[in-house]
């Protein structure tokens, strides 16, 4: 009966998304009598309706009285899952009872009832959730709530912006017990946390030492899925549509997992005394040429020429820049003749070479040479852990690796090493100098992995 109960919950979870457009509307004397009233409204979720008649979980939910809170992300929210996570669920009654348990909560809990501050608050999934009020925002672990309040006879729903993940644990991974090789290529940015989990690996007594290529993201994907001589692809951007296309031409379906977030560093020499902030509009003018010399950016500042500094081509950061400062052009970069380059040890030693220079690249490189570079505040804001956490540093970007579930299957090691990886990430990102995924985000790449490697059936 438990499971049939949750699974319904879960089902509801999901149908509940469907009426959102709906409520901006609706007067007090007009609410659903329960919460299944505002699933039999929907009109425009045919997928969502089919799980609600799947679960079963209408005559539940229908008993006028229980009251039920439900924290209901729309239906982009799933869409954004990954696949696997998706299609395992709807197959998996205890998966998909875990995951939309999650987001339902006893009782009739109002947003003004949530006080200022973080209150943990237990699910129907039996874990807890983190919900907090920062100022009438309010935020459920990393989903905001976008919509407060849609009231039924039987209860509340809070619309959210993203799907929350249970706690999800891997089983551990002795590296001395496990052989053969481990072969992983592509971003540079990656590539020191990548190497700070393989030197953990050896340390744990592994046999065979992960390789580390760094070579770039794009370059990493070709070696992934055209050359296909490597088992993990190491990414500082998610993995193209077109790469993707090659990826499944070859026989391998890329599984994303996600391993942190870098505060992209935006740095000049330690010899610089007057740049300590720009604005992303003065950072595209200074990337695109559309000034020469660092007066031309500022009166007071030298009337020097700028000494560009960029990954090149080939690197996923050279891509998110280009996306996030210099809206997709990439021609007004390579336009501007910046010094470029793969090897971001080379572009420390062009930025602090000179107190006109400025650079970018992951921030890790940046923590292994303060003595000698200088970081740059983007819009007054500092990168940092908590600026990275609470969303306000403008060029924090994800960070993955890739794998696939036929590539773990082979090769045992691999899926071994994959785990391990997601084991011991805290430890490995504090060491190189990148900062944690949120919790939902860990969860769905340990999920990913569980699924992937037949755990989860």
């Amino acid at each position: 009966m438990r499971k049939s109960i949750f699974a319904k919950v879960f089902s509801l979870v999901l149908a509940i998304t469907i009426v959102v457009p709906a409520f901006g509307g609706v007067a007090a004397q007009d609410a659903p009598a329960t919460v299944v009233d505002i699933v039999v409204n929907s009109e425009d979720h045919n997928t969502l309706e089919t799980a609600v008649v799947a679960a079963g979980l209408v005559e539940a939910l229908s008993n006028p009285d229980a009251e039920f809170t439900v924290f209901a992300p729309v239906d982009a929210a799933f869409a954004d899952l990954p696949s696997i996570v998706v299609e395992a669920a709807l197959a998996n009654t205890d998966l998909l009872t875990s995951l939309l348990t999650y987001h339902v909560v006893e009782g009739r809990i109002l947003s003004g009832d949530i006080a200022e501050g973080c209150t943990d608050v237990e699910t129907l999934n039996g874990a807890t959730i983190t919900v907090c009020n920062d100022m009438g925002n309010v935020t459920v672990n990393s989903a905001t709530v976008t919509a407060a309040d849609l009231e039924a006879g039987n209860g509340v729903v809070h619309v959210i912006d993203r799907v929350i993940i249970p706690p999800v644990e891997l089983p551990a991974v002795d590296p001395s017990t496990i052989s053969g090789p481990i072969i992983t290529a592509g971003s540079s940015t990656v590539a020191p946390l990548t190497t700070a989990v393989a030197q953990r690996w050896q340390d744990a007594g592994g046999v065979d030492v992960p390789t580390v290529d760094s070579i770039g993201t794009g370059a990493g994907f070709e070696r992934f899925c055209e050359a296909l001589e490597s088992d993990i692809s190491n990414a500082s951007r998610p993995i193209r549509d077109s790469e993707i296309e090659t990826c499944v031409a070859n026989g391998r379906v890329p599984l994303e997992i996600r391993v942190g977030t870098d505060a992209l560093a935006v740095t000049v020499s330690a010899e610089n005394d007057f740049v300590d902030n720009l604005t992303l509009e003065q950072l595209a003018a200074i990337f695109s040429g559309q000034v020469e010399t660092w007066a031309d950016v500022n009166p007071d500042w030298p009337d020097e020429e700028i000494l560009l500094y960029s990954p090149g081509t080939d690197s996923g950061t050279f891509d998110y820049f280009v996306e996030a400062v210099l809206d997709e052009n990439a021609d007004a970069l390579l336009n501007a003749n910046p010094e470029l380059s793969e090897n971001d040890d080379v572009l420390v030693e062009g930025v602090s070479g000179s107190p006109f220079a400025i650079g970018y690249f992951g921030y890790a490189y940046y923590i292994e040479n303060t003595d000698i570079l200088h970081i740059v505040d983007i819009e007054g804001v500092t990168p940092s852990a908590a600026n990275v956490d609470n969303g306000s540093y403008p060029l924090a970007r994800p960070l993955f690796i890739y794998t696939t579930a036929e590539i773990m299957a082979e090769k045992p090691q691999v899926a071994a090493f994959v785990a391990f990886y997601l084991n011991n990430l805290d430890e490995a990102l504090a060491e190189v100098g990148y900062f944690p995924a949120n919790a939902d985000d860990e969860n769905v790449a340990k999920l990913s992995w569980l699924i992937a490697t037949g755990n989860i059936g």
